[in-house]
């Protein structure tokens, strides 16, 4: 499985909550409507809870400040990703997300990278 992941942290003039709802509610339902021009199979949203034993976790590891959450985009491998990441639907859908995302998301605080998933386990 190929997968782009996307470690998100909001835009400071948002509020957690407001951050939360848009992202699921609105840039959700724009994700799902542009999975077929992206070629993508799945899409998962993970939001940050418990920020109390996040910070224990973080400081228990001499980390920085944790991300919003993250977002994980799934295709079948290499190829089928290849197949479609430069179509011009594609590319429109590219350009809508980065256009939404910035009404949300602290580019400059976020991550963004493709990997190649691994199974470890799964029970």
């Amino acid at each position: 499985m190929i997968k782009l992941v996307y470690c998100v942290r909001k835009r400071t003039d948002l509020s957690q909550e407001a951050f939360a709802r848009y992202w699921l509610e609105q840039h959700g339902a724009l994700v799902q409507s542009l999975a077929e021009a992206l070629g993508a199979r799945k899409y998962v949203q993970s939001h940050t809870v418990e920020p109390d034993m996040n910070e224990a976790i973080l400081k228990s590891r001499g980390l920085s400040e944790p991300y919003d959450g993250i977002t994980e985009l799934w295709w079948d491998d290499l190829a089928s990703y290849q197949a479609t990441a430069n179509s011009p639907a594609a590319r429109e859908a590219r350009r809508a997300l980065l256009e939404d995302e910035a009404t949300f998301i602290d580019f400059s605080r976020s991550r963004i990278f493709l990997t190649e998933e691994h199974v470890v386990f799964d029970r």
